[in-house]
């Protein structure tokens, strides 16, 4: 009597456990369905928005694929999502196994992408940068996807180049602009709050050190994403490990199953 009573209690502690597991995992793949949801969104947005993002995201190979890149892991997760959701509330076998497949693929995927990421890690050097900047950069033509661009990120953060203002000696700019030494993107503007005049925009032009801006973009880029890199991080490791706990809560949900 006393086996049997045990046997009863763990067997309505093991059932305990098991909806436990399988709440938890409801919970969890609904707010990766969320996310799927949301990335699917903002691909969907940049690829049909009128105001012309689209166009300086398509200028640049690198940015045109990483729209499909969030396109796809966005249609992943959302149909991750719904697997994890629909597999653990009707406690379908099948669904949680292709569940446990597809969590297995974006791990494989993710390790792929680290190294293609280290592969082509050149493309993202001063070196290539300051190439691109010398062939493709005008100055003045906003027009020019490439050229406008560069001409928003010297402005946004106060820098001038890759490295330097030197970096526009030999270039396609000074072809063009021969009597400018930097474009004007370069030249420093008055600090007082709603200032946006040029401090001495003749002197800048000329190459006069005291009105334009002598770091490189590249410094002041990194400088100012140094704190979102740890935070990149951080969330990756955040990723595997929850990756790793919902291929765990499938496998013990899936053998839970009678």
């Amino acid at each position: 009597m006393g086996s049997g009573e045990a046997s009863a209690r763990g067997t309505a502690m093991e059932g305990d456990c098991l909806s436990c597991i399988k709440y938890l995992m409801f919970v969890f793949n609904f707010f990766i369905f969320l996310g799927g949801s949301f990335l699917l969104g903002v691909g969907v947005w940049v690829l049909v928005d009128p105001t012309g993002f689209r166009e300086i995201v398509a200028a640049n190979p690198l940015l045109f694929t990483g729209v499909y890149v969030i396109l796809a892991m966005g249609g992943m997760l959302f149909l991750l999502g719904f697997l994890g959701c629909c597999g653990a509330i009707r406690e379908n076998k099948c669904l949680l196994l292709f569940f446990f497949m597809l969590i297995l693929i974006i791990f494989l995927a993710e390790l792929a992408a680290a190294i293609l990421a280290f592969i082509f890690r050149e493309h993202l050097t001063r070196e290539y940068f300051t190439k691109e900047l010398k062939r493709h950069y005008q100055g003045y033509n906003n027009t020019d996807v490439f050229t406008s661009t560069w001409n928003a990120i010297m402005t946004t953060f106060d820098c001038c180049g890759v490295n330097s203002p030197e970096d526009f000696e030999d270039s396609l700019f000074r072809l063009i602009n021969q009597n400018d030494m930097v474009p004007e993107a370069c030249c420093q503007r008055n600090s007082h709050p709603g200032g946006m005049a040029y401090i001495s925009k003749e002197e800048c032009l000329m190459g006069s050190m005291l009105f334009r801006h002598n770091k490189g973009c590249y410094s002041a880029v990194v400088d100012y994403f140094e704190t979102y890199i740890y935070l990149a991080g951080a969330l990756a490791i955040v990723v595997l490990t929850i990756e790793l706990f919902a291929m765990v809560f499938a496998m013990c949900l899936f053998r839970g199953i009678q």
